[in-house]
């Protein structure tokens, strides 16, 4: 059976540093950048709307304060949470254009309130990092695979007494870059791990391997989470953490395509895309084509 695209903005900035003194991130705006190339009419999908954040607010954070922004970020997730609930109920695919990292909350908690689903780290960064591994934490968008998996305050893991919304069994890391600093937390977490250069090297073998990793019988689906600096930092600098040694334009389609068509897929969710950083267009014009043809 054909799915039943939906599209929902989670415009959060949230979870990420300021990239000057006194700035906000600009990824809040990529959901307008890729509606603006025509996406909901390219793969016929409806419009569930907008699900606005609270202000962005670092305002006497310190290190040692724990994740900033972390109330108005546990509330968001709530809130967006219940949007997504009732797509769920409606069978409705979800594509969530955000926003960063930290949005990958809302979904983990909506289907963790429906049962046990995995979820597919597309990233050019494990985003693992904890108290446990690092000074300090603090940026939620540097933190949300940790979080996702029970590490970190309960104020964010264990809303609604639902944490951890996914397993370290039931998620997979995909597109980290060879220098990774918290990779091998991530591997002593029994997360298995497809580094840039092995899904660079067929990316289609990289996700039947996820495919295979979460399509057990325990698992009632999973989602795929995409943070675009998985693509090489010369193909889309439009990122606050461009790195080099990431994928291509097409291996990234090849890599979604058979994630985004399985029966158990439930949705994904696109972030870290700063169309500050993108002065022309150019970029926001090339993600949308990779967007539409995954989802084709």
């Amino acid at each position: 059976m054909a799915k039943s695209w939906v599209v929902v903005d989670g415009p959060s900035n949230l979870g990420l540093r300021p990239p000057v003194v006194g700035g906000v991130p600009g990824c809040y705006k990529l959901a307008g950048a890729v509606r603006d190339q025509g996406f909901l009419q390219r793969i016929g999908a409806g419009d569930a709307g907008c699900v606005t954040p609270p202000r962005y607010d670092r305002e006497g954070w310190k290190p040692g304060d724990g994740v900033f922004n972390a109330e108005g970020m546990a509330a968001y997730t709530v809130k967006l949470a219940d949007r997504l609930t009732k797509l769920f109920d409606e069978e409705r695919f979800v594509v969530l254009l955000g926003g960063e990292c930290s949005n990958l909350l809302g979904p983990a908690l909506a289907l963790k309130r429906r049962g046990r689903y995995g979820v597919v780290y597309l990233d050019g960064h494990s985003d693992f990092r904890t108290v446990d591994n690092s000074p300090h934490v603090g940026a939620a968008g540097g933190e949300a695979l940790a979080l996702i998996t029970g590490r970190g305050q309960a104020d964010l893991t264990d809303l609604e007494q639902q944490g951890p919304y996914t397993r370290d069994t039931d998620a997979a890391l995909l597109g980290i870059r060879a220098d990774d600093e918290y990779v091998g937390d991530v591997t002593a977490a029994g997360i298995p791990v497809w580094p840039a250069l092995k899904v660079a090297e067929d990316a289609t073998a990289a996700a039947s391997g996820v495919l295979q990793h979460l399509e057990r019988d325990e698992l009632d689906g999973f989602w795929v989470h995409l943070d675009v600096d998985i693509l090489d930092a010369t193909i889309m600098p439009a990122v606050d953490s461009p790195d080099p040694g990431g994928i291509d334009h097409a291996q990234l389609v090849e890599l979604l395509r058979p994630l985004l068509a399985a029966p158990t897929c439930r949705g994904i969710d696109i972030g870290i895309f700063d169309p500050d950083l993108d002065l022309d267009g150019r970029y926001a014009a090339e993600l949308t084509d990779t967007l539409v043809a995954a989802l084709s």
